[in-house]
């Protein structure tokens, strides 16, 4: 069964403190302008805590709590625009049965009509962030106001209220020409905050979500609009993002910044003074790792989550989360002192978990993980060979192709009937056996090495038994739906350094220094995947560029770049290998570089390629 990813009421990780911490704060500075922020990986439980948190406001006729969702109009109108008219009709429907009310909101949404015709006016850039106008602008709405007030509709588009769009000609007439962007965001800001009294509208509580999956454009102009609020009493924003996606967006959006301000980069500085108050969604730990995979397990296996069953794991579930640093309260004894009995489904959840939990930990979306592997048995059994994939396997294999993807790739490519080479050596590796293959370990360079270990380490064992499979119903990892290599800032850097020579040339220095070790070796593992699934090693693969510019300017990642370039398939790989690599094989490396050209200038399976490395190595020959 197919898990829904998107938010539940159901609070697998006991994320009910962080909601209420968010509604007790709101409640102490109902008065003031407040805006908060949820931060967290994708799949962190953002959207999730953001029900909870609506949910605690239900029922309170002086508190509106309003959802948007930047996302959902991507690309159809004005983002500044669309999150006011939200609010507006939120309130309208809410208090439709007051005249006043509705008066007012005209008056606010005929101040959107005017902010869209900035925009529509093209040169005339618009910007709220700051409140202060450009010479142009200043000028331009006297010369648009004439046409505006001739032909409303030309030039107001896109609004949802049709009423307004009749109206505005009038709102125009009635603002001078002379009238600057800074007095018209005021005017805006009183006509809102008389538009929430006239509401009875002791607190609004706008929730935003899925900012971190909108264009740049789109995220950078729903924040703008947020600062329109910062000064308006009585409205709360609280906005659920990752905040690594958030200073992308800033940087696409300035890209002219200086890389940093001090200890800060501009981009972190700029979500900062926007967002008051930052929470960050707590990073699952071992503990929540092995209680969440347990139950979303469970819930794939087919078990309603309105069962008996289901709800009293659940409460043993928070219980243990209640201090899961102590890693107890969620075992077997525990469960069957509260269920009676462990269902054979249950059972085999809890023993799957309990082998997968310590690498799953390290990183990955679970939800889409259990949902992938659920995907995949499904596909084998409706095509007849179900029998022949057992979860423990289809678990272990998905965790290298989520964390070691030339593991996986090495596996793929050498899986037989009686096994894969590759797993052999690796598990007389791990037992202390394999001393005598050390000539002929296809691992020996890999950068990874010490975590390939210790998932060969964990149980099952795969020596011997046909992944191919396995391998044959992993064929979607090379599409949306696979694993694939962590989303978020990683995956943009990916894309931006594996399409095109131009597109390398377009990230900066300060871009490739930004990331984490653990991220920067994220983005060389997605660029070297990208590599070792181009179908013609002939010609020199787009990635190439991007693997040359990353390992140029993060000289850690020098070695492994030898590495894999060491362990190409030297008779399908083309002269373009041995040149083109710049910095990112200077320093300790040149000689590893060297004597790997001396090795191609040599063999004998790729004449071209030896011919290549040859007068690489001797460039004098080419001349003559």
């Amino acid at each position: 069964m197919i898990i829904a990813d998107n938010e539940t009421a159901i609070d697998y990780l006991y994320y009910e403190t962080v909601a209420k911490t968010v509604v007790k704060l709101i409640r102490q500075k109902s008065k003031e302008p407040l805006t908060i922020g949820l931060h967290g990986d994708w799949g962190a439980g953002k959207s999730s805590t953001l029900l909870m948190i609506e949910s605690a406001f239900k029922g309170q006729t002086d508190t509106l709590c309003v959802r948007f969702n930047g996302w959902l109009f991507e690309g159809y109108d004005d983002a500044k625009a669309v999150l006011i008219e939200t609010i507006v009709a939120a309130l309208l429907k809410e208090r439709s049965g007051i005249a006043k009310v509705a008066d007012k909101a005209w008056d606010v949404l005929k101040a959107v009509n005017w902010m869209k015709a900035a925009r529509t006016a093209g040169s005339l850039a618009f910007t709220m962030a700051t409140g202060i106008p450009g010479p142009d602008l200043i000028q331009g709405i006297g010369s648009i106001a004439g046409k505006v007030i001739s032909d409303p509709k030309a030039y107001l588009t896109g609004d949802v209220f049709n009423k307004v769009m009749d109206g505005a000609a009038e709102h125009f007439k009635e603002a001078a020409p002379s009238e600057t962007t800074p007095q018209r965001m005021h005017a805006f800001r009183e006509d809102f905050e008389e538009l929430l009294e006239r509401a009875k509208v002791d607190r609004l509580i706008v929730l935003i979500d899925d900012l971190d999956r909108c264009l740049p454009q789109t995220a950078i102009a729903t924040l703008e609009a947020i600062r329109l609020f910062l000064f308006v009493p009585n409205a709360a924003f609280v906005i659920a993002a990752d905040e690594g996606m958030i200073e992308y967006a800033v940087r696409n959006h300035f890209p002219d910044l200086p890389a940093a301000a001090g200890p800060t980069s501009y981009a972190r500085n700029y979500l900062e003074k926007l967002i008051q108050v930052p929470f960050r969604m707590p990073a699952l730990g071992a503990s929540e790792t092995l209680v969440y995979l347990t139950l979303l397990l469970y819930l794939a296996s087919g078990v309603s989550d309105s069962s008996v069953e289901f709800k009293s794991l659940l409460e043993v579930a928070r219980k243990a989360l209640q201090r899961p640093w102590l890693g107890t309260g969620f075992d077997r004894d525990k469960i069957k002192a509260r269920l009676g009995s462990i269902p054979s489904d249950l059972d085999a959840a809890l023993q799957l978990a309990a082998e997968i939990t310590p690498i799953l930990t390290e990183g990955a979306h679970i939800k889409r993980f259990v949902n992938t592997m659920a995907l995949r048995v499904e596909i084998a059994s409706e095509r007849g060979f179900q029998d022949d994939i057992k979860q423990s396997v289809l678990a272990k294999l998905m965790l290298a192709e989520r964390f070691a993807p030339e593991l996986f790739n090495a596996i793929a490519r050498d899986a037989s009937a009686d096994g894969s080479k590759t797993i052999s050596i690796l598990e007389r590796k791990v037992t202390s056996k394999g001393g005598k293959d050390a000539d002929d370990d296809p691992m020996a360079d890999w950068p990874n090495i010490e975590w390939v270990k210790r998932w060969a380490a964990i149980t099952p064992p795969l020596n011997g038994i046909d992944l191919r499979p396995y391998v044959f119903v992993s064929r979607d990892r090379r599409t949306s739906a696979g694993i694939g290599v962590a989303g978020g800032p990683v995956e943009a850097m990916i894309e931006r350094l594996a399409t095109s020579t131009l597109g390398v040339t377009q990230v900066t220095k300060a871009e490739v220094a930004a990331p984490t070790p653990e991220d920067a070796n994220r983005v060389f593992q997605g660029l070297v995947t990208k590599i070792d699934q181009t179908e013609d090693l002939g010609k020199r693969p787009p990635a190439a560029e991007g693997l040359a510019r990353l390992c140029g300017d993060r000289p850690e990642l020098r070695e492994p770049l030898v590495a894999f370039l060491g362990r190409l398939p030297v008779s399908k790989i083309g002269g373009w290998v041995v040149s083109g690599w710049g910095v990112a094989v200077e320093g300790p490396q040149a000689q590893e570089f060297a004597e790997l050209v001396g090795e191609w200038a040599t063999q004998t399976s790729n004449k071209p390629l030896s011919v290549v490395a040859s007068l690489q190595l001797n460039p004098k020959s080419k001349r003559k």
